[in-house]
Protein backbone atom coordinates (compact mmCIF):
# COMPACT_ATOMS: atom_id res chain seq x y z
CA UNK A 1 0.00 0.00 0.00
CA UNK A 2 1.36 3.47 -0.88
CA UNK A 3 0.62 7.09 -0.83
CA UNK A 4 2.04 10.29 -2.09
CA UNK A 5 3.68 12.61 0.44
CA UNK A 6 2.82 16.28 0.64
CA UNK A 7 5.87 18.19 -0.55
CA UNK A 8 4.74 21.75 0.04
CA UNK A 9 7.71 23.32 1.83
CA UNK A 10 6.05 26.74 2.12
CA UNK A 11 3.42 27.96 4.59
CA UNK A 12 -0.03 28.81 3.29
CA UNK A 13 -0.59 32.01 5.31
CA UNK A 14 -2.40 34.16 2.73
CA UNK A 15 -6.11 33.12 2.41
CA UNK A 16 -7.37 35.34 5.23
CA UNK A 17 -5.47 38.36 3.84
CA UNK A 18 -6.77 37.77 0.30
CA UNK A 19 -10.40 37.49 1.60
CA UNK A 20 -10.05 40.79 3.49
CA UNK A 21 -8.72 42.63 0.41
CA UNK A 22 -11.44 41.09 -1.82
CA UNK A 23 -14.20 42.29 0.58
CA UNK A 24 -12.80 45.84 0.73
CA UNK A 25 -12.44 45.96 -3.06
CA UNK A 26 -16.11 44.95 -3.45
CA UNK A 27 -17.16 47.78 -1.04
CA UNK A 28 -15.14 50.33 -3.08
CA UNK A 29 -16.69 49.14 -6.38
CA UNK A 30 -20.21 49.30 -4.85
CA UNK A 31 -19.75 52.92 -3.66
CA UNK A 32 -18.44 54.01 -7.08
CA UNK A 33 -21.36 52.24 -8.78
CA UNK A 34 -23.89 54.14 -6.59
CA UNK A 35 -22.39 57.51 -7.55
CA UNK A 36 -22.20 56.61 -11.25
CA UNK A 37 -25.89 55.58 -11.25
CA UNK A 38 -26.87 58.81 -9.40
CA UNK A 39 -25.05 60.92 -11.97
CA UNK A 40 -26.65 58.96 -14.83
CA UNK A 41 -30.18 59.49 -13.44
CA UNK A 42 -29.49 63.22 -12.96
CA UNK A 43 -28.21 63.49 -16.54
CA UNK A 44 -31.44 61.90 -17.83
CA UNK A 45 -33.51 64.44 -15.82
CA UNK A 46 -31.46 67.38 -17.11
CA UNK A 47 -31.80 66.17 -20.71
CA UNK A 48 -35.60 66.04 -20.30
CA UNK A 49 -35.72 69.57 -18.91
CA UNK A 50 -33.42 70.82 -21.66
CA UNK A 51 -35.70 69.25 -24.31
CA UNK A 52 -38.73 71.05 -22.85
CA UNK A 53 -36.80 74.33 -22.72
CA UNK A 54 -35.80 73.94 -26.37
CA UNK A 55 -39.45 73.28 -27.38
CA UNK A 56 -40.68 76.40 -25.52
CA UNK A 57 -37.88 78.46 -27.04
CA UNK A 58 -39.02 77.42 -30.52
CA UNK A 59 -42.65 78.32 -29.67
CA UNK A 60 -41.53 81.69 -28.30
CA UNK A 61 -39.58 82.34 -31.50
CA UNK A 62 -42.71 81.55 -33.55
CA UNK A 63 -44.85 83.86 -31.40
CA UNK A 64 -42.24 86.60 -31.64
CA UNK A 65 -42.25 86.25 -35.43
CA UNK A 66 -46.07 86.39 -35.46
CA UNK A 67 -45.97 89.48 -33.23
CA UNK A 68 -43.53 91.14 -35.59
CA UNK A 69 -45.76 90.36 -38.57
CA UNK A 70 -48.79 91.75 -36.72
CA UNK A 71 -46.90 94.89 -35.79
CA UNK A 72 -45.88 95.34 -39.43
CA UNK A 73 -49.44 94.79 -40.57
CA UNK A 74 -50.71 97.27 -37.96
CA UNK A 75 -48.17 99.82 -39.06
CA UNK A 76 -49.27 99.35 -42.66
CA UNK A 77 -52.87 99.83 -41.63
CA UNK A 78 -52.00 102.96 -39.73
CA UNK A 79 -50.29 104.33 -42.82
CA UNK A 80 -53.36 103.44 -44.85
CA UNK A 81 -55.62 105.23 -42.37
CA UNK A 82 -53.45 108.30 -42.47
CA UNK A 83 -53.49 108.28 -46.27
CA UNK A 84 -57.24 107.82 -46.40
CA UNK A 85 -57.71 110.61 -43.90
CA UNK A 86 -55.65 112.92 -46.05
CA UNK A 87 -57.43 111.83 -49.26
CA UNK A 88 -60.97 111.35 -47.96
CA UNK A 89 -61.37 113.61 -44.98
CA UNK A 90 -65.04 113.92 -45.78
CA UNK A 91 -65.76 110.21 -46.18
CA UNK A 92 -66.74 109.28 -42.60
CA UNK A 93 -68.12 105.89 -43.57
CA UNK A 94 -64.81 104.78 -45.05
CA UNK A 95 -63.01 106.06 -42.01
CA UNK A 96 -65.35 104.11 -39.71
CA UNK A 97 -64.75 100.94 -41.73
CA UNK A 98 -61.02 101.39 -41.65
CA UNK A 99 -61.19 102.15 -37.95
CA UNK A 100 -63.00 98.84 -37.39
CA UNK A 101 -60.30 97.00 -39.28
CA UNK A 102 -57.66 98.77 -37.22
CA UNK A 103 -59.50 97.80 -34.02
CA UNK A 104 -59.62 94.18 -35.14
CA UNK A 105 -55.92 94.20 -35.94
CA UNK A 106 -55.22 95.83 -32.59
CA UNK A 107 -57.12 93.02 -30.82
CA UNK A 108 -55.06 90.45 -32.71
CA UNK A 109 -51.90 92.28 -31.73
CA UNK A 110 -52.95 92.32 -28.06
CA UNK A 111 -53.63 88.57 -28.18
CA UNK A 112 -50.21 87.97 -29.72
CA UNK A 113 -48.63 90.12 -27.01
CA UNK A 114 -50.41 88.04 -24.34
CA UNK A 115 -49.12 84.77 -25.91
CA UNK A 116 -45.61 86.20 -25.97
CA UNK A 117 -45.87 87.14 -22.27
CA UNK A 118 -47.03 83.61 -21.35
CA UNK A 119 -44.15 82.07 -23.27
CA UNK A 120 -41.68 84.35 -21.56
CA UNK A 121 -43.11 83.37 -18.15
CA UNK A 122 -42.68 79.67 -19.00
CA UNK A 123 -39.10 80.28 -20.17
CA UNK A 124 -38.34 82.10 -16.92
CA UNK A 125 -39.80 79.21 -14.90
CA UNK A 126 -37.73 76.66 -16.84
CA UNK A 127 -34.61 78.79 -16.34
CA UNK A 128 -35.19 78.76 -12.59
CA UNK A 129 -35.72 74.99 -12.60
CA UNK A 130 -32.57 74.52 -14.67
CA UNK A 131 -30.60 76.63 -12.20
CA UNK A 132 -31.89 74.48 -9.33
CA UNK A 133 -30.89 71.29 -11.16
CA UNK A 134 -27.44 72.71 -11.83
CA UNK A 135 -27.07 73.46 -8.11
CA UNK A 136 -28.10 69.89 -7.29
CA UNK A 137 -25.58 68.57 -9.82
CA UNK A 138 -22.85 70.70 -8.27
CA UNK A 139 -23.74 69.34 -4.81
CA UNK A 140 -23.60 65.75 -6.11
CA UNK A 141 -20.26 66.43 -7.80
CA UNK A 142 -18.92 67.83 -4.53
CA UNK A 143 -20.16 64.76 -2.64
CA UNK A 144 -18.52 62.52 -5.25
CA UNK A 145 -15.22 64.37 -4.83
CA UNK A 146 -15.43 63.87 -1.07
CA UNK A 147 -16.20 60.18 -1.55
CA UNK A 148 -13.27 59.75 -3.92
CA UNK A 149 -10.99 61.43 -1.37
CA UNK A 150 -12.35 59.11 1.32
CA UNK A 151 -11.70 56.11 -0.96
CA UNK A 152 -8.13 57.26 -1.51
CA UNK A 153 -7.66 57.58 2.26
CA UNK A 154 -9.08 54.08 2.68
CA UNK A 155 -6.71 52.74 0.02
CA UNK A 156 -3.79 54.26 1.91
CA UNK A 157 -5.01 52.69 5.16
CA UNK A 158 -5.56 49.33 3.45
CA UNK A 159 -2.06 49.43 1.96
CA UNK A 160 -0.58 50.27 5.35
CA UNK A 161 -2.60 47.51 7.01
CA UNK A 162 -1.48 45.03 4.33
CA UNK A 163 2.16 45.96 4.87
CA UNK A 164 1.82 45.51 8.61
CA UNK A 165 0.00 42.22 8.09
CA UNK A 166 2.75 40.99 5.78
CA UNK A 167 5.37 41.91 8.36
CA UNK A 168 3.40 40.14 11.11
CA UNK A 169 2.93 37.03 8.96
CA UNK A 170 6.61 36.99 8.08
CA UNK A 171 7.49 37.23 11.77
CA UNK A 172 5.13 34.32 12.58
CA UNK A 173 6.55 32.25 9.72
CA UNK A 174 10.11 32.88 10.80
CA UNK A 175 9.22 32.10 14.41
CA UNK A 176 7.56 28.82 13.42
CA UNK A 177 10.55 27.96 11.23
CA UNK A 178 12.80 28.43 14.24
CA UNK A 179 10.75 26.06 16.41
CA UNK A 180 10.43 23.59 13.56
CA UNK A 181 14.20 23.58 13.08
CA UNK A 182 14.66 23.05 16.81
CA UNK A 183 12.11 20.20 16.76
CA UNK A 184 13.81 18.51 13.81
CA UNK A 185 17.22 19.01 15.34
CA UNK A 186 16.29 17.42 18.66
CA UNK A 187 14.33 14.58 17.06
CA UNK A 188 17.09 13.91 14.53
CA UNK A 189 19.60 13.59 17.37
CA UNK A 190 17.35 11.16 19.27
CA UNK A 191 16.56 9.00 16.21
CA UNK A 192 20.00 9.15 14.61
CA UNK A 193 21.20 5.77 13.39
CA UNK A 194 17.89 3.99 13.82
CA UNK A 195 16.93 1.93 10.76
CA UNK A 196 13.79 2.72 8.79
CA UNK A 197 13.70 6.40 9.79
CA UNK A 198 14.69 9.17 7.39
CA UNK A 199 14.40 12.94 7.07
CA UNK A 200 12.99 13.94 3.68
CA UNK A 201 12.75 17.70 3.17
CA UNK A 202 10.69 19.14 6.02
CA UNK A 203 9.29 15.84 7.34
CA UNK A 204 10.30 12.66 9.18
CA UNK A 205 9.58 9.43 7.33
CA UNK A 206 9.02 6.21 9.32
CA UNK A 207 8.82 3.03 7.28
CA UNK A 208 5.67 1.12 8.19
CA UNK A 209 7.67 -1.99 9.16
CA UNK A 210 9.33 0.05 11.94
CA UNK A 211 5.96 0.89 13.51
CA UNK A 212 3.41 -1.74 12.43
CA UNK A 213 3.26 -5.46 11.71
CA UNK A 214 2.41 -6.28 8.05
CA UNK A 215 -1.25 -5.57 7.20
CA UNK A 216 -1.98 -4.20 10.71
CA UNK A 217 -2.80 -0.80 12.16
CA UNK A 218 -1.68 -1.75 15.71
CA UNK A 219 1.68 -0.31 16.76
CA UNK A 220 4.40 -2.80 17.55
CA UNK A 221 6.36 -2.51 20.79
CA UNK A 222 9.23 -0.85 18.93
CA UNK A 223 6.78 1.44 17.17
CA UNK A 224 5.23 2.56 20.46
CA UNK A 225 8.67 3.34 21.83
CA UNK A 226 9.52 5.40 18.75
CA UNK A 227 6.29 7.41 19.10
CA UNK A 228 6.82 7.95 22.84
CA UNK A 229 10.25 9.42 22.05
CA UNK A 230 8.59 11.67 19.48
CA UNK A 231 5.89 12.72 21.99
CA UNK A 232 8.46 13.70 24.64
CA UNK A 233 10.37 15.87 22.18
CA UNK A 234 7.18 17.41 20.82
CA UNK A 235 5.92 18.33 24.31
CA UNK A 236 9.23 20.01 25.14
CA UNK A 237 9.08 22.12 21.99
CA UNK A 238 5.33 22.83 22.41
CA UNK A 239 5.97 24.28 25.88
CA UNK A 240 8.29 26.86 24.29
CA UNK A 241 6.04 27.82 21.35
CA UNK A 242 3.93 30.98 22.12
CA UNK A 243 0.21 30.33 22.49
CA UNK A 244 -0.65 32.78 19.68
CA UNK A 245 1.51 30.90 17.16
CA UNK A 246 -0.67 28.28 15.40
CA UNK A 247 1.07 25.00 14.65
CA UNK A 248 0.12 21.42 13.79
CA UNK A 249 1.94 18.11 13.68
CA UNK A 250 0.45 16.34 10.69
CA UNK A 251 0.61 12.54 10.63
CA UNK A 252 0.29 11.20 7.05
CA UNK A 253 -0.41 7.53 6.36
CA UNK A 254 0.83 6.06 3.04
CA UNK A 255 0.53 2.62 1.46
CA UNK A 256 1.98 0.83 -1.59
CA UNK A 257 -0.13 -0.02 -4.60
CA UNK A 258 -0.48 -3.70 -3.86
CA UNK A 259 -4.16 -4.54 -3.17
CA UNK A 260 -4.86 -5.53 0.40
CA UNK A 261 -7.09 -8.50 1.18
CA UNK A 262 -8.50 -7.99 4.67
CA UNK A 263 -11.91 -7.86 6.31
CA UNK A 264 -10.74 -5.00 8.54
CA UNK A 265 -9.27 -2.99 5.66
CA UNK A 266 -11.15 -3.32 2.36
CA UNK A 267 -8.70 -0.98 0.59
CA UNK A 268 -5.42 0.80 1.20
CA UNK A 269 -7.40 3.92 2.13
CA UNK A 270 -8.69 2.30 5.30
CA UNK A 271 -5.27 0.89 6.22
CA UNK A 272 -3.33 4.16 5.68
CA UNK A 273 -5.92 6.23 7.56
CA UNK A 274 -6.12 3.73 10.43
CA UNK A 275 -2.34 3.80 10.89
CA UNK A 276 -2.26 7.62 10.91
CA UNK A 277 -5.07 7.70 13.49
CA UNK A 278 -3.29 5.12 15.66
CA UNK A 279 -0.18 7.30 15.80
CA UNK A 280 -2.25 10.38 16.67
CA UNK A 281 -4.06 8.54 19.47
CA UNK A 282 -0.77 7.39 21.01
CA UNK A 283 0.63 10.94 20.91
CA UNK A 284 -2.52 12.21 22.63
CA UNK A 285 -2.19 9.48 25.26
CA UNK A 286 1.38 10.67 25.85
CA UNK A 287 0.21 14.21 26.59
CA UNK A 288 0.33 16.01 23.22
CA UNK A 289 -2.60 18.43 22.81
CA UNK A 290 -5.19 17.11 20.31
CA UNK A 291 -5.61 20.67 18.95
CA UNK A 292 -2.08 20.43 17.56
CA UNK A 293 -2.48 17.08 15.80
CA UNK A 294 -3.96 16.02 12.45
CA UNK A 295 -4.28 12.57 10.87
CA UNK A 296 -4.45 12.30 7.06
CA UNK A 297 -4.36 9.41 4.62
CA UNK A 298 -3.16 9.18 1.02
CA UNK A 299 -3.50 5.43 0.32
CA UNK A 300 -1.12 4.44 -2.53
CA UNK A 301 -1.47 7.68 -4.51
CA UNK A 302 1.65 9.59 -3.41
CA UNK A 303 4.54 7.12 -3.81
CA UNK A 304 8.16 7.95 -3.14
CA UNK A 305 9.32 5.21 -5.51
CA UNK A 306 7.53 4.32 -8.78
CA UNK A 307 9.25 0.94 -9.01
CA UNK A 308 7.52 -2.45 -8.91
CA UNK A 309 9.98 -4.34 -6.71
CA UNK A 310 9.77 -5.18 -3.00
CA UNK A 311 12.17 -2.36 -2.09
CA UNK A 312 10.00 0.23 -3.86
CA UNK A 313 6.88 -1.10 -2.16
CA UNK A 314 8.62 -0.96 1.24
CA UNK A 315 9.66 2.64 0.71
CA UNK A 316 6.13 3.65 -0.17
CA UNK A 317 4.63 2.03 2.98
CA UNK A 318 5.33 4.78 5.49
CA UNK A 319 4.18 7.26 8.12
CA UNK A 320 5.29 10.87 7.59
CA UNK A 321 5.40 13.56 10.30
CA UNK A 322 5.43 17.23 9.39
CA UNK A 323 5.37 20.25 11.74
CA UNK A 324 3.51 23.06 10.00
CA UNK A 325 1.09 25.94 10.53
CA UNK A 326 -2.67 25.51 10.54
Amino acid sequence: MRRRGVRNNGLDAWPGYVDALSTLLMVVIFVLLVFVLAQAFLSVALNGRQTALDRLSREMAQLTQLLSLEKGHSHALELSVATLRLQHEGDAANVATLSGEVATDAAKLAAADKLGSDAQAQVALLNRQLAELQQQLAAIAQALDLSQKDLKDRDVRITDLGNRLNIALADKVNELKRYRSEFFGRLSALLAGRPGIRVVGDRFVFQSEVLFPPGSAELSAAGREQMRTLARTLKQIAAEIPSDLPWTLRVDGHADRQPIVSAAFPTNWELSSARAITVVKLLIAEGVRPQNLAATAFSQFQPLDDGDGPEAFARNRRIELRLTDR
